[in-house]
């Protein structure tokens, strides 16, 4: 059979998703389904459209019926892969995963996401083991330096955090992820006014990701002034190890429980005002969010 990539319907589909006309595409891959009917490469090409679309199962029902067609084909098992992280199914992630990588070892975005499922799962260590993988791959990657940034953060490890922000800053290229994931890194480190800053760049970018709005509004919290009244602990704490943290909590509760319990009471008072607060500046009265 001639080979599908040669038909001009499916480079049209392919710069279209780039342009991220998605509608467009798709119609320009269905129409080549009649050319070809039986390519795995029309199939891939639109369960590819479909994930993009965020239409997962009709994403994860083209993807099987290119691999029904072929076993192996690699972007069929990059969309089965991404359909399973993106709908947290983490056991048909892991073992689409493994699969994948048994394909294509040289594919670093599935060290990408899997270093996003074991953050998830509070598990750092392991995410920068497999971030690492990624950045032998793709060393200049910001977004993969950006996530290793937060997995730093997560670690305590602070100053390689900042480093690889700056990294990831010297090779960025206007990307939502990527302010995002600093902007995780730099709330870690404490640092709500840097965060304010990339999570309305990532806004910015893509206003109607629900996580980047959440985000964002949370490092506006953090930085009105009522609140950071019960955030100047925290910057100590962050700093400490986790037998220490315990030692503090054991020996206020033994000696400075009603402080411990004011101080308690006093935070989640504040949370919720300065929450009010924030809310109605961006959104003004009478309005429920985003």
């Amino acid at each position: 059979m001639e080979d599908v990539h040669h038909y001009a319907a499916y480079t049209k589909a392919q710069q279209l998703i780039k342009w991220r006309r998605y509608k467009e595409a798709l119609k320009e891959a269905e129409q080549l389904i009649s050319q070809v009917p039986e390519h795995p490469d029309v199939f891939a090409l639109i369960s590819q459209i479909h994930l993009f679309m965020d239409e997962y199962d009709k994403a994860l029902h083209w993807s099987n019926q290119a691999l029904k067609r072929e076993p192996q084909h690699e972007l069929a098992w990059f969309v089965r892969v991404s359909v399973y992280y993106y709908t947290d199914k983490d056991r048909a992630f892991e073992e689409a995963l493994q699969e994948a990588l048994r394909i294509d070892p040289y594919e670093p975005h599935y060290y990408y996401l899997q270093a996003n499922m074991l953050n998830k799962k509070g598990r750092p260590k392991q995410a920068k083991t497999a971030l690492s993988h990624a950045l032998e791959l793709r060393p200049e990657s910001p977004l993969y330096l950006a996530l290793l940034s937060y997995t730093e953060a997560l670690l305590t490890n602070f100053e390689d955090s900042a480093r690889l922000e700056r990294q990831a800053l010297n090779n960025n290229m206007e990307s939502p992820n990527v302010y995002f994931f600093l902007g995780l890194s730099s709330g870690q480190r404490g640092e709500y006014k840097l965060k304010e800053t990339y999570m309305r760049n990532a806004v910015r970018l893509d206003p109607d990701n629900k996580q980047f709005q959440d985000e964002f509004l949370d490092a506006l919290q953090h930085n009105e002034k009522l609140f950071k009244i019960c955030l100047w602990p925290v910057k100590y704490l962050r700093k400490m190890k986790n037998w220490q943290i315990l030692l503090t909590w054991v020996v206020a509760m033994l000696f400075f429980r009603p402080l411990l319990i004011l101080f308690i009471v006093l935070y989640v008072l504040l949370h919720w005002v300065t929450k009010a607060i924030v809310h109605v500046k961006v959104f003004g009265w009478g309005r429920r969010g985003v």
